[in-house]
């Protein structure tokens, strides 16, 4: 008995680039959309409320971000420091940094944003803080009374 001989197929093979290409396109297309403010915000602060807040006219060349406990503490950069006195070194590293990128300390500002329950002795201190280190163009942030 004779069995009939089958003829192999050539395995096909997919081309992936064109979906690794869309996948990459999609990747950039998130990054561009997201929101990047959201990442300062610090979500243990609450801000107070005022009927006088408006949201800044233009955008800032440089800023720095301070959040403010209701403890006293200072939150920069995702680290909570204690003790104001240990701002003056990452004062100096914020301070090269936008001298590298060809801005002054004069041109640094610096945003407040102090937890609703904070004293507010605790923010001029920060404020005397950050005038030792030349940092004098300030904002304080309050959120706006709906």
């Amino acid at each position: 008995m004779k069995f009939p001989i089958k003829k192999r197929t050539a395995v096909q093979e997919v081309d992936l680039t064109p979906m690794i290409d869309m996948t990459f396109q999609l990747i950039a297309f998130f990054m561009i959309l997201i929101n990047f403010s959201d990442s300062e915000r610090s979500e243990e602060i609450k801000l107070p409320t005022s009927a006088l807040a408006k949201p800044p006219k233009d955008l800032l060349d440089y800023k720095i971000i301070l959040n403010v406990d209701e403890d006293g503490s200072v939150l920069m950069d995702g680290l909570k420091i204690a003790n104001i006195d240990l701002l003056n070194p990452l004062f100096s590293r914020e301070i090269n940094q936008a001298q590298r990128e060809g801005k002054s300390p004069q041109q640094i500002t610096v945003i407040l944003r102090g937890h609703e329950d904070s004293k507010t002795g605790d923010l001029q201190r920060l404020m005397a803080k950050c005038q030792e280190n030349e940092l004098e163009n300030f904002l304080l942030r309050v959120k706006e009374r709906k």
